[in-house]
């Protein structure tokens, strides 16, 4: 049984790959490091293993990715997905906000990949990281968008560590996705030119990613919701 240990799986894109991956019988785990959001996302789906973990912490992934292999006994894929915006600029910006930005957006993912590694290679299995077209494109002052810009580093630096034994690395990097991504400044601005994705549109390209056949590595997938420019 194929097992996928997600991280910032409460709500949003992680909930939505969780959900789609249980509804094809696989075991899952989900991170997140508010115990509300996540009592009440395992009340509605009890077969999911909730941990409460900080990624910003990797001690603490450690033990997300220990837990995971004492609960099934193994693990196969791993989901980079936690992660957050302050919303705010190089200029005008709050650096304090910059730095547990920085430490969740690009540490965990890092320290997710160290913990699951020897695990990952045992299996043969997958790395998701949840980049952003936003590390694709330059936009002004833009924090967030250099944090998803390491991503895409670390995405590309990770497959040639890990592809020898055998590990895919897949960065899915979607356009704006209405999540609580957005809670901060309000919710989705409204006059964006085509829209949004969806949570479950977006989960649906990462689990495409995990269940491709072994030995066929899908390297990078940009999605956007038709009609909008970036």
């Amino acid at each position: 049984m194929t097992v996928t240990l997600i991280t910032g799986g409460s709500a949003g894109i992680g909930a939505a790959t969780a959900r789609q991956l249980m509804s094809l019988g696989q075991h899952v785990a989900v991170t997140g490091r508010r115990a509300d959001r996540l009592d009440r996302f395992g009340t509605d789906n009890p077969d999911a293993l909730t941990l409460v973990s900080d990624s910003a912490v990797p001690a603490e992934v450690q033990a997300a990715v220990d837990s995971t292999v004492a609960k099934f006994g193994r693990l196969d894929n791993v989901v980079a997905n936690a992660g957050y915006a302050t919303h705010d600029g190089l200029d005008d910006g709050d650096p304090d906000a910059w730095r547990d930005m920085v430490l969740t957006n690009v540490l965990g993912p890092a320290a997710l990949i160290r913990a699951a590694l020897p695990h990952l290679a045992a299996a043969r299995g997958r790395i998701v990281l949840v980049g952003s077209v936003a590390g694709l494109l330059h936009t002004p002052g833009n924090i967030y968008g250099a944090t998803k810009w390491a991503l895409t580093g670390l995405a590309g630096n990770t497959r040639q560590l890990v592809s020898a034994q055998g590990v895919g690395v897949t960065l899915v990097s979607p356009g704006g996705t209405d999540t609580d991504f957005f809670d901060p400044i309000g919710g989705a601005p409204a006059d964006r030119p085509g829209g949004y994705l969806t949570a479950e549109q977006v989960a649906a390209s990462i689990v495409w990613a995990l269940i491709q056949p072994e030995g066929v590595d899908i390297s990078t997938i940009t999605m956007r919701r038709v009609g909008s420019p970036v």
